[in-house]
C-alpha cells in the first residue's frame, strides 16, 4: 500500500499485534470504529463481540467495547449497527466525504465493484486546498483513436494499443478553479476574471484557472510542490476520461455507455466563447466533470506523435525527453473534434493560454 496516507478504517493485523492487543486489553477496532473483530469489515462477529460481553467492561473480549468508555452497552452496539459494511481508508490528507460509489453517480456495477475492491474511499476532499476528488481504480483500456461521426482521427491517436494500470489515484472530480489556485498560490493568473451575462460576479471564483503552464504546475515551486498533487499521467487521463466506455465522447446519465454523435456533445461540454463554471455540464461514469470541454487540460508526459508505437503495457508515462507537454479535452474556444477521448495535442511547458488549465491527481 502507498506509505503517504492513514487508515481511516481497520486493516487487518497480524497473528502477533492481534495478541498484543489481547494483552493489553485494547480495542482492536483500532482504527475502523465497529470492527472488533479486526477482519477488515463490520459485520455479524464483531455484533456478536459485543452482545457476548454486554455489561462488562469489556476486558475479556479486546474490541467490544467499541467507544472505550469503560462498558459495553447501547453506545457501542450502535456504532457497530451504523458502520456495517467493509472497511475503508481514507489518505491522510483527505477528508471523507463518501465511503462508496453513489449507484447514481458511478452507473456501472463493474467499475462501482472495482472502486469496492481497492478499499479506498471513493469521495474525498483535499484538506488543505479542499479540492475535491474521486477514486480511479485499477484497470486495462484500449487506448488511443476514437473517431466520431463528424472527424476522424489523427496520426497521432494511434495505433490503438492496450494499458494496464497498476494502481488506483484520485483525481479532481472538477479542474482546478480560480478559487483554489490562488489560495494556494497567492495570485490568479487567469484571463476570465470579469462577470459577464452568463457569468456573475460571485461565480467567478468557480471558472476553472487557466494562463496557468506547465511549468507553473510541476515545476520547483509550482502547484504541485506547494499542495503534494501532481498531474495525471496521459494514460490515466484517457483512462479516466473513458470510465469505461470506447466511445468518441465519454458516457453520462440518461446515455451511459458514450456516444460518438457530435451533437450531443453539448450535454457534457462548454462551448461558448468563454470559461463557465465547474460542473455545469453532466459527469462521466466515474463522475468528472467538464472533461470534454471548459478548459483543456495539461497532462504530466512529454509528447511524441509516435509514441504509442512503442508505449509500454503498464502504466506508461510518455518518452523520456520531449519539448512539449501534452495537453488533452477541448477547451472553450475549440470544437467537437477536440473533444475526443482519444484527442492530444502539446504546448510548451513554458506556454500559457488562456484555453489551457488542469485537474490535479494524487496517490493514496
Amino acid at each position: 500500500m502507498p506509505t503517504d496516507h492513514h487508515e481511516a478504517c481497520f486493516v487487518p493485523m497480524s497473528v502477533l499485534a492481534l495478541s498484543v492487543a489481547a494483552l493489553l486489553g485494547s480495542n482492536v477496532a483500532g482504527q475502523c470504529p465497529g470492527d472488533a473483530t479486526g477482519n477488515g469489515s463490520v459485520d455479524g462477529q464483531d455484533l456478536g463481540t459485543v452482545l457476548a460481553a454486554w455489561g462488562s467492561d469489556g476486558s475479556e473480549a479486546p474490541g467490544s467495547d467499541v467507544n472505550s468508555d469503560g462498558i459495553v452497552n447501547g453506545a457501542d452496539l450502535a456504532i457497530v449497527l451504523g458502520a456495517f459494511g467493509p472497511c475503508i481508508t481514507v489518505p491522510s490528507w483527505a477528508t471523507l466525504i463518501e465511503a462508496q460509489p453513489d449507484p447514481s453517480v458511478v452507473l456501472d456495477a463493474d467499475l462501482r465493484a472495482a472502486i469496492a475492491g481497492t478499499g479506498l474511499a471513493w469521495r474525498v476532499r483535499d484538506t488543505a486546498t479542499q479540492i475535491e476528488m474521486l477514486l480511479v481504480p485499477p484497470g486495462a483500456f484500449q487506448m488511443g483513436c476514437s473517431a466520431s461521426d463528424q472527424f476522424a482521427c489523427a496520426s497521432a491517436e494511434g495505433p490503438v494499443h492496450p494499458v494496464t494500470l497498476t494502481g488506483a489515484f484520485y483525481l479532481g472530480r472538477y479542474e482546478v478553479t480560480q478559487l483554489q489556485w490562488q489560495a494556494s498560490m497567492g495570485s490568479n493568473p487567469s484571463g476570465f476574471q470579469s462577470a459577464t451575462a452568463q457569468v456573475p460576479e460571485s461565480q467567478i471564483p468557480s471558472r476553472p484557472v487557466e494562463q496557468v503552464s506547465w511549468d507553473m504546475i510541476m515545476g520547483p515551486a509550482g502547484f504541485a510542490a506547494v499542495t503534494g498533487m501532481r498531474l495525471p499521467t496521459e494514460a490515466e487521463w484517457e483512462y479516466a476520461y473513458r470510465a469505461g466506455t470506447t466511445t468518441a465522447f465519454h458516457g453520462y446519465p440518461g446515455l451511459p455507455n458514450g456516444t460518438n454523435d457530435d451533437a450531443l456533445l453539448v450535454n457534457i461540454a462548454e462551448f461558448v466563447g468563454q470559461t463557465l463554471p465547474v460542473g455545469r455540464k453532466a459527469g462521466n461514469g466515474l463522475g468528472l466533470h467538464d472533461m470534454s470541454g471548459n478548459v483543456r487540460e495539461w497532462v504530466n508526459d512529454g509528447y511524441s506523435s509516435t509514441y504509442y508505437a512503442t508505449s509500454p503495457v503498464a502504466d506508461p508515462t510518455g518518452p523520456a525527453t520531449a519539448a512539449s507537454r501534452v495537453t488533452r479535452g477541448a477547451g472553450w474556444n475549440l470544437f467537437s473534434y477536440h473533444a475526443r477521448a482519444s484527442y492530444r495535442t502539446a504546448a510548451p511547458p513554458s506556454a500559457a493560454y488562456d484555453s489551457v488549465g488542469f485537474r490535479a491527481a494524487r496517490n493514496p
